[in-house]
């Protein structure tokens, strides 16, 4: 029984303990993803993305503008390719066709889904996927499926006025 609960606790401990993930950009320089995170003031709003994905294709200009309208004051965006480095091309492509101006990092989906399950403690459903952390570097928020912008833009309105109030 000692040794159970030996192991569940450490267990627990894994699960509580922030990995470090390195995940490489399209030029193969390796980023630890948690030094992309809470940076200053900005909240960092991670897109999971796959370039075959009808929805992802669909909603990446939406990104897009919300990035270049909000990433000089409130809000940056930061993309993560499940394509992985086989259909790196593919992604590439994707990031062409669609003007992405915010920047992006590739991974497998294995690699994705891990990273998402570290983080939310839920599996991976597929893409497109969200996370939202706080210019603290906190996870905020996170969904799989597309958000509008518009409600991404009122939560973070949101969570702001709640924490000048406290």
């Amino acid at each position: 029984m000692k040794a159970i609960l030996r192991y569940a606790i450490a267990g627990l401990f894994l699960i509580l303990t922030p990995a470090v993930w390195a995940l490489q950009d399209f030029e193969g320089q390796a980023h630890d993803f948690s030094t992309l995170l809470g940076q200053g003031d900005q909240w960092r709003v991670v897109m999971i993305w796959e370039s075959g994905c009808p929805a992802c294709n669909h909603v990446a200009h939406r990104y897009v503008d919300f990035h270049e309208f909000n990433a000089e004051q409130r809000a940056a965006v930061l993309g993560i390719s499940i394509d992985g480095p086989a259909r790196q091309a593919d992604a590439q492509a994707f990031i062409e066709r669609h003007q992405v101006q915010f920047p992006n990092l590739i991974a497998t989906p294995q690699e994705a889904a891990r990273l998402f399950r570290s983080l939310t403690g839920k599996p991976f459903l597929g893409t497109p996927s969200f996370l939202v952390f706080d210019p603290n570097g906190a996870l905020r928020a996170f969904q799989a499926g597309p958000v509008p912008t518009d409600r991404l833009e009122q939560f973070i309105l949101q969570a702001e006025s709640a924490a000048a109030a406290r």
